[in-house]
């Protein structure tokens, strides 16, 4: 193990713990730079194999990373010392469709049938993005990045159906180019834009009320850049309403031990 991999591991760890502590309870952008972070479906074992075909199905807003074993709070492919009941700062809470509490922690609510699924984040291509010297407007902005339902369906599998929510950033015809040239690179954290320009061709009414995130200011020039978004699975549980589900608050993620660096395709 290298000294940059060391302190990448250990800069994971240490920000888990500081989550599980109390001393972090908002976005996690920006924290342990470096280390891949994911967004986090939980669910019954009942439901569990149609949601795995559902994210098979659509790998762009649901790119599996690791899938727990029932009722095993630990992710060993993503870090060790990891307890995916702890270890984000937010988490949400569903049961038949409707949000009911928005938490620290959900011991209190875990069962023996849970299985989680880690699912990647595109804040692994924002670090590739920002390294070429892209302006991320949300980052400029010190705000959530904005998140988008649009009137695209995804691929249906058991009972999973529901809209594509996307992400996005406003760029400059030039920057937006070379992003879809990066983010093509990182399949595995949602790959290349799903659309560019023209919202109202994907339902999106008003970029300035986006369902998700805050809203950030896009300049005369512009283009707005959509990249499919990990948030999908909170708009699809909300349409198919199952008994119960847990997912991570939009921007609270899970910081895991991994390298954005290994997820890049050659």
């Amino acid at each position: 193990m290298n000294a940059a991999t060391d302190r990448s591991i250990k800069a994971g760890t240490r920000e888990r713990r500081r989550i599980r502590n109390g001393e972090i309870n908002g976005a996690t952008a920006g924290l342990a730079a470096g280390n891949v972070q994911a967004n986090l479906v939980i669910l019954p074992k009942a439901l569990a194999h149609d949601f795995l075909r559902f994210a098979q199905a659509n790998p762009k807003p649901c790119p599996v990373l690791a899938v727990s074993e029932p009722g095993d709070p630990s992710l060993p492919a993503l870090g060790e010392d990891l307890d995916i009941r702890t270890d984000l700062p937010k988490y949400r809470v569903w049961r038949r469709g409707e949000l009911i509490e928005e938490v620290g922690d959900i011991c209190h609510v875990w069962r023996g049938d849970f299985v989680s699924f880690a699912l990647g984040c595109s804040f692994s291509f924002e670090e590739a993005l920002v390294e070429d010297g892209i302006e991320l407007r949300h980052m400029t902005c010190g705000s959530n990045v904005p998140m988008y339902r649009t009137n695209i369906r995804c691929v249906p599998a058991g009972p999973f159906a529901g809209p594509l929510v996307v992400s996005m950033r406003p760029m400059s015809p030039q920057d937006a180019i070379r992003a879809i040239q990066i983010t093509s690179r990182f399949p595995s954290v949602h790959g290349a834009p799903v659309h560019i320009g023209l919202p109202q061709a994907i339902g999106i009414g008003d970029l300035a009320h986006p369902d998700y995130g805050d809203a950030v200011p896009v300049r005369e020039g512009e283009l707005p850049v959509f990249w499919a978004c990990g948030v999908t699975p909170q708009a699809v549980i909300a349409e198919v309403a199952p008994e119960f589900c847990i997912t991570h608050a939009p921007g609270s993620m899970l910081i895991t031990d991994l390298s954005n660096a290994k997820l890049a395709a050659l």
